[in-house]
């Protein structure tokens, strides 16, 4: 079951109305309902999720230890996500001096690590685990991704693609967000922050934040300074105060690779 909460547009508390103009506004957000699940989900470093055991006097026990290698198609362990990131970190060569993460420091920004795909002329006995470790190089817009072998602890493959989008990352989420603070078209936002909270917003840190890629190509109309997004790395940001409501700042686009903010149409 999944449970709409709603609230009114215009406020983000009883009493309190948000600007209107040119300002972030509330928005409905759906959220998981947990109730009649069989037991508290925990989630783990390698993004699975742990479900605890509930014994018959109802009490909860927790789940079993993680071991240090899944089996089969398990989600990756925390240890083989470490290792996974360590062997295609050593592997990157000149990419870790010519790349740059989302802040522009050296080196490729890191995604995500997922378990990949197995080869198809493999048995399932001679099946060996493979992580697949996605970067994106902001200096050249290009994602890249490295498939490691587990078992035998080499880099099988190395591949680029551009005009290639994935998710975006909380790293890169907290700098769309801290640029869009800083930005003029944040005004809103820090005006509905002050109003939800009596405090001024100060840095990415006061938020809890979600958000989806933006594609110009996409979309009829867009703005001069968005119609690169899609080659370039942009994000639409939404914003919640901690404890307390969501904020609309959909109206945004952070061009995150221009590191500029713009208006969408």
């Amino acid at each position: 079951m999944r449970t709409l909460v709603r609230r009114h547009l215009g406020k983000v508390m009883a009493g309190g109305a948000l600007a209107v103009a040119a300002t972030a506004t509330m928005v409905a957000v759906t959220l998981p309902d947990r109730a009649g699940a069989e037991g508290p989900e925990r989630s783990t470093a390698a993004g699975s999720t742990r479900q605890d055991a509930v014994a018959p006097n109802g009490t909860v026990e927790d789940a079993p230890a993680e071991g240090a290698e899944g089996i089969g198609s398990d989600p990756l362990t925390d240890a083989e996500t470490e290792r996974a990131e360590k062997i295609a970190l050593n592997s990157t060569g000149s990419l870790r001096s010519s790349a740059r993460d989302v802040e522009g420091d050296r080196g490729p920004q890191r995604l995500s690590t997922n378990l990949g795909e197995n080869e198809g002329d493999e048995s399932a006995a001679d099946e060996a685990r493979r992580a697949d470790i996605i970067y994106y190089d902001y200096e050249k817009d290009t994602v890249i991704t490295k498939t490691v072998n587990l078992e035998s602890g080499k880099v099988e493959s190395t591949t680029s693609s551009r005009n290639v989008q994935p998710p975006a990352n909380k790293e890169e989420l907290s700098e769309a967000a801290r640029l869009l603070i800083a930005d003029e078209h944040g005004k809103g936002l820090k005006e509905d922050y002050k109003k939800a909270t009596g405090k001024a917003l100060t840095g990415p840190g006061d938020l809890d934040l979600s958000g989806f890629i933006f594609r110009g190509e996409t979309r009829k109309h867009v703005p001069s300074d968005l119609k690169e997004c899609g080659a370039h790395r942009c994000v639409q940001v939404v914003a919640k105060v901690k404890n307390g409501p969501w904020i609309d700042t959909r109206a945004f686009a952070v061009d995150l690779s221009a590191r500029r903010v713009g208006r969408v149409g």
